[in-house]
Order: structure tokens, then sequence, then C-alpha cells
């Protein structure tokens, strides 16, 4: 029987195993922001909550387990000033797992494990994208896209108040339930200056969304000149369009999403039995 069988293994013995998972928290303590696969991120996870813990206590005892835990001294400054006040407020939930789909060759299960609050967070780049679809949408039912570009993006702060200080499903608001709730939850433990900030982000988005189809028709009439036959331009997952700042599912060394090249040849019956294959016509 498995009796007092906890914790995942990872085929590897307990000093490699703890060493790789040392080796992934000071990774995360470092760029706050790693992707990896879902198993070791949850176990980084698991540990990294109980060295920020340890950040918040601020005494010696902390201080000595935590340096030799932590295989780069530079981190430890860092978890002692820099993440204890970031967390100073919130009571734990100090990381988050995104997942990221399969991993191409082993189809290992991959996901990003970020610190919460840090200055690339996917949530918030998300939720003030979420802010700014769902304000336009609103204000596309009652102004033409050319008003509201030469309105701008007046009175997204006070939505934003607004919505802060709403119910989950408390009628009346501008924003979805789920929004407002991921609204409520991205500000909850961040300072004032927070409501400004998601403001201008859903503000900026909001003008991409209107400019960018005026940018692309422009660019395609400008291709159809060279070429009448050219197709219109159309937009992938996380790509950056012109004007547009970077996407939001980014990372320091590149875009996450993993673009498979189209197939070169449709598997048809020509291409499996070749010459021995002939199209009867009835």
């Amino acid at each position: 029987m498995k009796h007092g069988v906890a914790f995942r293994k990872f085929s590897r013995t307990s000093s490699h195993r703890m060493l790789m998972l040392r080796n992934l928290v000071t990774s995360l303590f470092e760029h706050e922001q790693i992707s990896t696969t879902l198993p070791k991120a949850r176990d980084t996870a698991r540990l990294a909550e109980k060295i920020i813990t340890m950040g918040k206590k601020g005494d010696r005892a902390a201080y000595s387990r935590a340096s030799a835990f932590l295989l780069q001294s530079a981190m430890v400054p860092k978890l002692f000033t820099t993440f204890a006040e970031r967390y100073s407020n919130r009571p734990g939930g100090y990381t988050r797992i995104h997942k990221l789909g399969n991993r191409p060759g082993d189809n290992a299960p991959r996901a990003v494990l970020e610190l919460v609050d840090n200055p690339r967070d996917l949530r918030w780049e998300m939720t003030s994208r979420a802010v700014g679809w769902e304000m336009v949408k609103g204000r596309l039912k009652m102004h033409k896209p050319l008003a509201i570009l030469n309105k701008g993006s007046e009175g997204t702060q006070a939505v934003i108040e607004t919505e802060k200080n709403m119910k989950f499903d408390e009628p009346g608001g501008i924003l979805r339930p789920k929004t407002r709730w991921n609204l409520q939850k991205v500000l909850r433990y961040r300072d004032d200056k927070a409501s400004a900030e998601l403001s201008e982000k859903a503000a900026e988005y909001m003008d991409h969304l209107l400019a960018a189809p005026l940018a692309n028709r422009s660019l395609h009439e400008t291709s159809k000149e060279k070429n009448p036959k050219a197709p219109v331009p159309r937009r992938r997952a996380g790509q950056a369009l012109p004007g547009e700042i970077r996407p939001a599912l980014s990372l320091a060394q590149g875009a996450l999403g993993h673009h498979r090249p189209a197939p070169r040849r449709v598997l048809d019956l020509h291409t499996v039995f070749g010459r021995k294959y002939k199209k009867t016509t009835p």
C-alpha cells in the first residue's frame, strides 16, 4: 500500500529532484515569469510560496534558511525587500499558473509560472484587454467608430472605479460578470495607482481595436496596387499589428504561442497510392 508517498518524483533521485526545484524557484525569483512543464510548475509554486512567506517574516532564521535554499545570493535581498513589500498585504497565493498546451515532440503539458503582480503579469494584460474590448462593444451600440475615435477614451477610469465596487451579479454595469470579477481580483492588493494604470492600458487597446482595421485596410490597398490578387491580411493569436506596442502573451525572449507550419501536401488518394491510383469518372 502507498502509505506516506507524497509529491512527484520526476524520475530523479531526491538530491537531483530538490536541486532541480531549487533552480526553478531561483529562476522564478530572478525573471518573475518562467515556462516549464505543468507538474514541475505545480511543485515549484508550492516551494516558492513557502520561500516568499520566509521573506515576509524578515527575521534572522528566515534569512538563513532562504539563503541556504536559493542558488543565487543576489536573489536573497530581492526576496526580503521587493517581494516582502509587494506581498505585505496579501495573505497568500503569490504564484499563478497558466496552462500553455502541450510541448511538441513528447506532448508534455506546458505551463507558464509567474509571480502575482509582477511587471509582466499576464492576468493584468488580459484583463485590461477584456475591459477595453467590452467598453468598445458597449459604445459601438450608440456611436459610430469615427465618433469614438474622435472622443477618445474618456470615462474609462470612472467605469473601472464603478465596476470595482459592484457585486458579481449586480445589474447595471458595462462589463460582464466574469470580467468584473477578474478586474476586482487584479486590483484587490495593488496600490491606488493601479486603477489609473489599468485604465491607460484599456484605453490603448480600445484605440488599437478601432485603428487596426483602418491600418490593415490601407496596407491591403497598397499591396493590391502591386498585386491585384493579394489576400486580405488576417491576424494570428498574439500577433502585433501596426501601432501595437506588444502582444499580451509575450515573454522577454519571444512569443509564447507555438505556430505549427502548414503541411506541404494534403493526405489524399494520390499521395497514398501515387501513380497506381486512377480517377474514375462516372
